[in-house]
C-alpha cells in the first residue's frame, strides 16, 4: 500500500531540513568522541521523528509505516556524515 501524497511530501521536506542540519555541522575542535556524535545524530533523528509525528496524516497504521520510512531515510542521510566524523577522529 502507497504512503498517502501528504506523508511523502512531509518524508521529503524532512529529508531536506535533515540534510540542510548536517551540511551545517562544523566538527568541534577539540573533538567530541565518536560516541558522543553518534548520541547527537540519533537526538537528531528522533527529534525530527517526533516533530514530523505530529502532521502525519492517515489511519494510525498509515502514519506509523510513514514514520518508519522517514526515519530509515535519516539514517540513510546520516550514515556518510558520520563516516566523515570518523575520518576527522582519525586526522587527530
Amino acid at each position: 500500500m502507497a504512503l498517502l501524497q501528504a506523508n511523502k511530501d512531509l518524508i521529503s521536506t524532512g529529508k531536506k531540513e535533515f540534510n540542510v542540519l548536517l551540511n551545517q555541522q562544523v566538527f568541534p575542535n577539540p573533538p567530541i568522541p565518536e560516541e558522543a556524535m553518534v548520541t547527537m545524530v540519533d537526538d537528531w533523528v528522533n527529534f525530527y521523528i517526533n516533530y514530523y509525528r505530529k502532521q502525519m496524516v492517515g489511519e494510525e497504521q498509515e502514519q506509523e509505516r510513514a514514520l518508519q520510512e522517514l526515519e530509515q531515510e535519516l539514517r540513510i542521510l546520516s550514515a556518510p556524515f558520520l563516516i566523515k566524523y570518523r575520518t576527522f577522529l582519525k586526522s587527530f
